[in-house]
């Protein structure tokens, strides 16, 4: 019976389950397994699956599943604990790093106090004139993909009764996440992939915000792409000035950072905390 050694990561809340592939070299994960091992109840549980590997050119390759078992976009917390974990277990050299994840190469950087920043690459397919029929309603939003495409909704654009024109979300902890994300994720100008969905609320230089992930299916505690996104949007839409701090729904906070010229955003950067929650092992054999 084959066992599997696992390390428990969290990034501001969004957790993951990170497997070594030097520790466990014959471990190829299945969609069903994913989706066992990441069930709260009866795995592991997680938000995600992180494998980590050795690479030739490269420090690491890191592969990440959703919860679900789909794969092929960015997860930019998963990728701040990839390189903690990459840190912990020697791989780096120095306090940069470059990295391949899903076959697209990143980079960032170890920083002090548990803090990693990760480095995007330039963000696609903004857009900030999107009318959006869900909720009973037609509201605004916007739409960025940073390696994972994301809606971005101001909750006071949102009406609490559809049918009262003065009766705006004021408070995000009383915005339906999970219905209204659900409904907006699944719209039909975001298939086939559909969407992973943002709200947020501006206060002062702060943005607040609460996301539905889809591979999740679920609100996150947070979520790196959906932060990373909400900053680019608050700036472009609202005027907020680099860097922006962003407050994930799990209380941490968290920074994007990045240069402007007019309408042209690069070196886009997400800075914030990861830490190593529990290790483990398990049986293969109880999860296939």
């Amino acid at each position: 019976m084959e066992k599997i050694s696992f390390v428990k990561m969290s990034g501001a809340g969004n957790d993951f389950i990170v497997i070594d592939k030097n520790v466990n070299p014959a471990f190829i994960p299945s969609r069903n397994f994913i989706q066992k091992i990441c069930d709260r109840r009866n795995g592991i549980g997680g938000d995600g699956l992180i494998t980590i590997a050795d690479s030739g050119k490269y420090d690491f390759n890191m592969e990440y599943f959703n919860a679900d078992g789909s794969t092929g976009s960015l997860c930019g917390n998963g990728a701040i604990c990839a390189i903690k974990f990459a840190d912990l277990t020697k791989r780096l050299d120095s306090t940069s790093t470059k990295f391949m994840s899903n076959n697209v190469l990143y980079s960032g950087e170890v920083l002090d106090e548990g803090k990693i920043k990760f480095n995007f690459n330039e963000p696609q397919n903004i857009n900030l004139e999107l009318k959006l029929n869900a909720a009973g309603q037609q509201f605004k939003a916007c739409f960025v993909d940073t390696g994972s495409p994301h809606v971005v909704v101001k909750i006071n654009d949102v009406l609490k009764n559809p049918n009262d024109k003065n009766s705006f979300y004021d408070e995000l902890k009383d915005f339906p996440v999970f219905t209204a994300g659900r409904e907006i994720r699944y719209l039909a100008e975001f298939a086939p992939g559909g969407t992973n969905v943002n709200f947020i609320k501006i206060s002062g230089n702060k943005v607040y915000i609460r996301t539905y992930e889809r591979g999740v299916e679920d609100e996150t505690l947070a979520c790196g792409t959906g932060i990373t996104a909400s900053a680019l949007i608050s700036y472009l839409a609202e005027k907020l000035s680099p860097p922006i701090t962003l407050v994930a729904w799990g209380g941490d906070e968290l920074t994007v950072n990045f240069e402007t010229d007019g309408q042209k955003i690069n070196n886009v950067s997400l800075t914030g905390p990861a830490k190593v929650t529990f290790t483990g092992e398990f049986s293969l054999k109880q999860f296939i």
